[in-house]
């Protein structure tokens, strides 16, 4: 198991592997913390099982929810997501999705 602790943003990362790999984050999820969590992604191995566990997430930046969106999209579980950043999550993929259709629509 690995832990992790950002005093400045408040969050706390543990990892558990037990054939996939699940990150258990709790707190404040912030720029910083991206950084953090991208960099810990880029640690493991291609084709790994990954999985994010949000229970214990009090709060997230739009750089959070921009990431964990990506993330998503590329087959990363988010599991025990709030509601709200849920929400924050499909609102983020709406606004993207119409702004790549009408970038699409202006060069069509």
């Amino acid at each position: 198991m690995l832990r992790i602790e950002r005093s400045q943003s408040m969050l706390r990362i543990e990892r558990v592997s037990n054939g996939a790999v699940v990150f258990s984050l709790s707190g404040r999820i912030d720029t910083e913390g991206v950084q953090e969590l991208q960099r810990l992604l880029s640690l493991e191995q291609v084709g790994q099982h990954i999985a994010f566990d949000l229970k214990d997430v009090t709060l997230v930046d739009r750089d959070a929810v921009k990431f964990l969106a990506r993330c998503e999209s590329e087959s990363i579980g988010l599991e025990n997501c709030p509601a709200y950043v849920r929400e924050w999550i499909a609102a983020e993929r709406d606004r993207r999705s119409s702004s790549t259709l009408n970038s699409q629509e202006e060069h069509g």
